[in-house]
């Protein structure tokens, strides 16, 4: 065997028993020994090794058979820690949370139209101050944002609903203001990310993530890569033209316009109107239609027009595995508005996608701009191949200093 070989092996085995344990939670030395498959004296031997060197620790004890108690192992959590933020026109939402994927704490704070950035500083310190870390301690932060981050400037696009972000190279001012690393991802990228990881898109290599809002949005997945484009716009479909499909006359043009001022909230509320279904908001008359009968049939019909129309100039270009609906309207309207649009689109294109709603549900761009800031840390800390959709880190991202990772020694 070659010089060097067995620091070669140690420094694999390492890494296998630190991605077990990140994935799995804390685990017994026999758990872990199956998984990574090392003989028991070559797994104990490699819990004393992390377990020294600061990497793992105890973890209680697991009972219920009937030998005695085993030890439970865990990776570190205090060796790093990192940010999701979830950043909308009216609110930043920020998640704490240490190496190990554990959330620490959560803080959402109001966001004004001008004077942007001293409350979003103010809301990540606050965040991180009650965790006792200040945000330069910080080891990553992703931070989800409506429009696109363009890569050779760090400037805002497609996102004039967010006046207060545009003109300046936001990840690299974010980067000066809080003095850690910082990612700024488009938000449905990374619920992308985030069905890829835990929910429907779970092993699928290509589909298209549609997000019907005051702002539609999509999210392009090929060969389990998010396609982001030149300037990072890729999937801003917002200002598509398309024609308007839906039987009931809301006062649009049939000719075309933009896709967007066919799915925001004002335009659902309409339609939905046009067809004696009265509700305030585009997510409450897409829910009350589903109980309202053959008039609410009809709405969510027309409303599936409008979604396929859209959707079927991308799977014309793409030919996807899969649709993905995702966001409150899609909510609202579950596998019925889903089947609806699986409907339209057969009508429209060749290929047959299958159409579902998006399963993860709750904060779904906060959950993906945590699992990003961790596959960034988790590289960094421990030498574990990063996620392929890691997403873009801006012009003047500057790697933070990691803590010497056991690949490393």
């Amino acid at each position: 065997m070659r010089a060097g070989s067995p620091r070669l092996l140690r420094e694999i085995n390492d890494r296998a028993a630190i991605e077990a344990l990140l994935r799995n939670g804390p685990l017994t030395r026999a758990e872990l020994e199956g998984i990574i498959g090392l003989s028991k004296p070559a797994t104990a031997q490699l819990l004393t090794r992390l377990e020294t060197e600061g990497t793992v620790l105890r973890n209680g004890l697991r009972g219920g058979g009937r030998g005695p108690r085993a030890q439970l192992w865990t990776v570190n959590g205090a060796l790093a820690h990192v940010a999701a933020i979830d950043l909308t026109p009216d609110q930043v939402d920020v998640a704490i949370a240490d190496i190990s994927g554990t959330i620490l704490t959560e803080h959402s704070a109001p966001m004004p139209r001008t004077g942007v950035l001293e409350p979003f500083h103010g809301a990540v310190a606050k965040a991180a101050g009650q965790v006792g870390l200040s945000p330069d301690e910080l080891h990553h932060v992703v931070v989800g944002s409506p429009g696109a981050v363009d890569p050779a400037t760090g400037r805002l696009s497609y996102a004039p609903h967010m006046p207060g972000w545009e003109g300046f190279d936001i990840p690299g001012r974010l980067h000066e203001l809080i003095g850690a690393p910082v990612t700024v991802e488009n938000d449905v990228n990374l619920v992308a990310l985030e069905e890829m990881i835990a929910g429907r898109a779970t092993g699928v290599r290509d589909f298209v993530l549609l997000w019907p809002a005051d702002a539609v949005g999509a999210a392009v997945v090929v060969n389990g890569v998010l396609l982001r484009g030149h300037t990072g716009g890729a999937g801003e479909i917002d200002a598509m033209q398309i024609p308007d499909h839906a039987h009931a006359d809301t006062g649009t043009t049939r000719a075309g316009g933009r896709y967007g001022d066919l799915l925001d909230n004002a335009a659902i509320v309409r339609l939905a109107r046009a067809h004696g279904v009265s509700a305030r908001t585009g997510q409450a008359a897409v829910r009350k239609a589903l109980g309202e009968g053959p008039a609410g049939r009809e709405f969510l019909v027309d409303l599936a027009r409008r979604v396929a129309t859209g959707v079927a100039n991308v799977v014309s270009v793409l030919d996807p595995e899969l649709v993905l609906l995702a966001g409150d309207i899609a909510q609202a309207g579950g596998a019925t508005l889903a089947d609806l649009v699986a409907s339209e689109l057969r009508r429209l294109v060749v290929p047959r996608t299958p159409v579902h709603s998006a399963m993860v549900t709750g904060k779904p761009v906060r959950s993906g701009a945590l699992h990003s800031a961790l596959s960034v840390a988790r590289e960094q800390v421990f030498g574990l191949p990063a996620a392929t959709t890691e997403p873009f880190r801006g012009p003047r991202h500057e790697s933070r200093t990691a803590p010497t990772s056991p690949s490393a020694r």
